[in-house]
């Protein structure tokens, strides 16, 4: 198994990683798994077009996908993104743009309605963002979002938020900070703790594995479903990385290394499970 760290918010009790699958074993049935895509299956890379998850990570999903009730990946990505690049895996929920859109075991996707009327704003801001920004940065267009990255142009970093902060105040959106990036969306209340929330109303069991701060709220989910009911058991897992700093790891009861290390990390669960 890959090195583990504690994440270090108190109060929390560490949790032993080996202990916790033992645990969720029992109630594998009920159990459901979220995954971040971005920094949590596959590394982060200058050209966000151009990622691919890391050796072994979608193995090690098919294989728990039988052995538990549910696996989702829950990203800022589109569903048609993120089932193109999980390579055809079966029975996966996919919960896109933040939970904009999903997609149910491969079946159609579904665009939350509220955020339809959004399409064309978010085209011309798209437009606009490349027109005005300056040479360096990366105009990400999601139908329903616009995505602002500066990883290739790190000092374009100040001067791409306060744009984009200016825009969303004009328009009405809401803004999403992420690693090197700047992400504006609808003013539709849709978000990874929601989505969250709702998937786990009736579970025993959930595990979520992320690595930016928009996974906080994904935790926070899991938090208050625990502190709901005792009998549920939620685990949150933080892929560590420089660009979040200690703000997500402390916010999690464990950290892993890498996206790489999380293929490792669930190979080695799936002994556990079976």
């Amino acid at each position: 198994m890959p090195p583990l760290n504690v994440g270090n918010q108190q109060p929390r009790t560490p949790l032993d990683a080996d202990e916790a699958w033992r645990t969720t074993a029992g109630r594998a049935g009920g159990t459901v798994l979220f995954f971040d895509f971005d920094g949590t299956l596959a590394p982060v890379d200058d050209d966000p077009t151009a990622v691919q998850p890391a050796p072994k990570v979608l193995a090690a999903i098919e294989a728990l996908a039988p052995m538990v009730r549910r696996i989702a990946i829950v990203s800022a990505r589109p569903v048609e993104f993120l089932r193109a690049h999980l390579g055809g895996l079966d029975g996966v929920d996919l919960y896109g743009l933040y939970g904009l859109e999903h997609s149910h075991s491969g079946g159609e996707t579904v665009t939350e309605p509220a955020a339809l009327p959004w399409v064309p704003t978010m085209a011309e801001l798209a437009d606009l963002a490349r027109a005005e920004l300056p040479a360096g940065t990366l105009v990400e267009y999601k139908r329903l979002s616009v995505a602002l990255h500066w990883r290739t142009a790190r000092q374009l970093g100040d001067a791409v938020q306060e744009w984009g902060r200016a825009q969303a105040d004009r328009l009405g959106l809401r803004v999403q900070a992420g690693r090197m990036v700047l992400e504006l969306k609808p003013p539709v209340d849709r978000d990874k703790g929601m989505v969250i929330g709702e998937v786990i109303r009736d579970a025993e069991a959930a595990w979520y594995f992320g690595d930016d701060v928009s996974d906080i709220k994904a935790f926070a989910a899991l938090r208050a479903r625990a502190a709901a009911d005792p009998d549920f058991f939620g685990v949150c897992v933080a892929v560590a990385n420089p660009e979040t700093g200690q703000e997500v790891a402390d916010a999690a009861d464990l950290t892993i290394d890498s996206p790489a290390a999380l293929g490792d990390f669930l190979t080695e669960a799936a002994h556990h499970l079976t």
